[in-house]
């Protein structure tokens, strides 16, 4: 399979690194998968190299696992990493929910408001990728909100290897969040109401955590040019 057209500009490291990101966010590249130098480079139409630097940069993420004389791959978490994350969030996103009510301006709330209303569009159009995107986006939201640049850095970890775990151990079937959940939470937030945003956060997580099926998943092909076309 080839492109319809080849990209204009040639993407920055950055811009491959983003795009990989969104495709393992939005569930379309499954944990586990290989990502090969020789077929990124021709889809994104630049050298091995940047290709190569792209995923070293997301390695250090903990997106991409590089195997010696192997190539890089997909991070798979195991049962237990999937158990260990969602138990780091569950100690972190109350500290959030905290720094949000006790600074979080209107503007702040309006920007929350605004994320409620893109999420409720893409459940209407049935979009789950851009649901599953969007959910792991709220969350970044409200870390941002709440200010603390190393609580940011350490979500922007977090969040994408949460939908790795997602993808790996979640029916297809199932909702990215229930739907109302991030709407009781931000309710709560404007509210400033601390004990029940945090109790909605923590049964927002442990809702996220039951839904996982933690067996091992079977792999699936993955179609390049279109993907990233």
């Amino acid at each position: 399979m080839t492109m319809d057209a080849a990209p204009t500009t040639k993407p920055a490291i950055e811009q491959i690194a983003e795009r990989i990101t969104d495709a393992i966010m939005e569930h379309r590249l499954p944990p586990g998968v290989k990502l090969g130098e020789d077929r990124l480079a021709q889809t994104f139409n630049v050298s091995r190299t940047k290709v190569r630097q792209a995923l070293t940069s997301l390695s250090k993420e903990g997106l991409v696992t590089l195997h010696p004389n192997r190539g890089a791959y997909v991070t798979r978490p195991t049962r237990q990493e999937a158990l260990d994350l969602m138990e780091t969030r569950r100690l972190i996103e109350p500290e959030i929910i905290r720094q949000v009510i006790a600074r979080a301006t209107p503007k702040d709330l309006e920007k929350l408001k605004a994320h409620l209303e893109e999420e409720d569009r893409a459940r209407e159009e049935g979009n789950r990728r851009l649901i599953i995107s969007l959910t792991g986006k709220f969350h970044m939201l409200l870390a941002e909100l709440g200010g603390n640049i190393f609580i940011q850095k350490l979500m922007s970890e977090l969040c994408p290897l949460t939908c790795l775990i997602i993808a790996l151990y979640d029916a297809p079937q199932m909702p990215a969040c229930p739907e109302d959940e991030h709407a009781r939470i931000v309710e709560a937030i404007i509210n400033k109401d601390v004990e029940k945003a945090i109790h909605l956060m923590l049964h927002h997580l442990n809702h996220i955590q039951d839904a996982l099926h933690l067996v091992d998943p079977e792999a699936r092909d993955i179609h390049w040019e279109s993907l990233f076309g």
